[in-house]
């Protein structure tokens, strides 16, 4: 993988990063896509949002122009669904934190591994770069 050249396309130069495995680049295009549910997940930060929220969170997610599949994704707190759709994971945090769970916990359910085995395999450093590179580059 190359920096983008002043004739590529800063959109196609993007793209090139989606093929690292379970990675999702925030770019302006997820960006746009997520406007919504980064909307919602922000709202979350004030009190009473987040009481209304837990009262019922159907009804207050449709409060917000959030697609079925994005409302769908945040009832089963479905995290790679929701980065799928554009949703930024510091944003996700608030709804982490509503949830009372830590972030690092809340990211270990992306992973394939449990919480113990997530926090332990960075306590001994992070995930290992093999098998975790661009794909198509040989990285």
């Amino acid at each position: 993988m190359t920096n983008a050249s002043p004739r590529q396309n800063i959109h196609e130069y993007l793209a090139e990063l989606e093929d690292i495995p379970g990675t999702r680049v925030f770019t302006a295009a997820r960006a746009r896509k997520g406007y919504w549910i980064n909307q919602f997940a922000m709202s979350l930060m004030k009190a009473e949002n987040r009481e209304r929220f837990k009262e019922d969170e159907r009804a207050y997610m449709d409060e917000w122009a959030i697609s079925e599949e994005a409302k769908a994704a945040l009832l089963a707190r479905d995290y790679n669904a929701l980065l799928d759709l554009g949703g930024n994971v510091y944003f996700l945090a608030k709804l982490f934190s509503t949830d009372g769970l830590p972030f690092a916990e809340a990211v270990s359910t992306m992973t394939d591994m449990s919480w113990p085995e997530y926090r332990q395999m960075m306590l001994d450093g992070g995930r290992s770069p093999e098998g975790n590179r661009s794909i198509k580059g040989g990285y």
